[in-house]
């Protein structure tokens, strides 16, 4: 029963953008061939297709990113981070560092000589950034993790089917990977502390807020206190702690506060709002912490509200 209550928390949030939960996986976003090719799966003509477009436009960095992502995916690690060092070169950020697409990459020997060479990068471009870098490489490892395989899942659910045994054996790995994460990062927790922004960067933060979201083992109600703390210090927008807040009622089985949660119904494949606590007041306690209307929340999922 607790896998199957955490494959549906999973599944509801399996695709983030600006850390927003949904339900199932999502269609890929629309792009090059290559991008086609490798949200589908064909690794081998992705990179191809990469490595084209290299070719054409060396100068391009969305391209080069994503043909570093796929050769670590395909495992060519020689490839992978020659144009990782090219791709750093020409645009000096911390996204490789919290790719999960580049988890292969991290396995390999290379991997903490980059990833200096990158920090030093880093440090050198923003003037120093972390104050504590050695907890901002922890929670960048948790962050890849984190986000690692919903393309995966994404794949196999939509050539297998949602409830197929591959995807079932694909949750049933992304769980160890959850669980992992969790009891790596209770343990940092109490050895550092929250980690503020100010010390690691809202990347590394952000990883600590992606890992309690994802538990299922009272870590959001551990940690509510911690959440709101930097939401009122505006290191993270009051969304998050709402979010945070209806996931630990919802693990409970209790009806959701502020109207955050959204479910996938199988019977009627349509989205629908998670049971609300109070309908009469979800919008005022919306509105106490800075939210929109629940109405215009739910119209991103295609909810009409009031429900019918």
């Amino acid at each position: 029963m607790k896998k199957m209550i955490i494959k549906s928390l999973l599944i509801i949030l399996v695709t983030i953008i600006s850390i927003e939960a949904y339900s199932q996986p999502q269609p890929p976003a629309t792009g090059s061939i290559a991008d086609s090719l490798y949200n589908e799966g064909n690794i081998p003509a992705a990179i191809a297709e990469y490595r084209r477009i290299y070719l054409e436009r060396p100068g391009d960095k969305k391209n080069l990113y994503n043909f570093a992502c796929a050769l670590s995916v395909g495992k060519q690690l020689d490839s992978c981070f020659k144009y990782l060092n090219l791709l750093v070169k020409l645009d000096t950020s911390i996204s490789a560092l919290i790719e999960s697409d580049l988890i292969t990459a991290r396995k390999d020997k290379r991997w903490p000589e980059f990833e200096n060479n990158l920090i030093g990068m880093l440090n050198i471009k923003f003037k120093n950034p972390y104050k504590d870098v050695e907890y901002a490489r922890r929670l960048w490892k948790l962050r890849a993790y984190d986000q690692a395989y919903f393309t995966q899942v994404g794949i196999a659910a939509r050539k297998t089917g949602m409830k197929s045994s591959v995807v079932e054996a694909l949750w049933d790995f992304k769980f160890m990977i959850q669980e992992r994460n969790q009891q790596e990062l209770v343990k940092l927790l109490e050895e550092k502390g929250w980690p503020r922004v100010a010390d690691v960067g809202p990347e590394a933060a952000m990883a600590v807020y992606l890992t309690v979201m994802h538990s299922n083992d009272g870590l959001q109600k551990k940690y509510l206190a911690d959440i709101k703390k930097v939401c009122e210090a505006k290191e993270l927008p009051w969304e998050r702690y709402a979010m945070i807040y209806d996931r630990s009622l919802y693990n409970e089985k209790r009806p959701q506060k502020y109207g955050t949660h959204t479910w996938y119904n199988e019977k009627t494949k349509s989205e629908e709002l998670y049971t609300l606590e109070n309908t009469a007041k979800v919008d005022e306690w919306r509105k106490e912490i800075g939210l929109e209307p629940i109405a215009t929340y739910l119209k991103r999922f295609n909810i009409n509200y009031p429900l019918n």
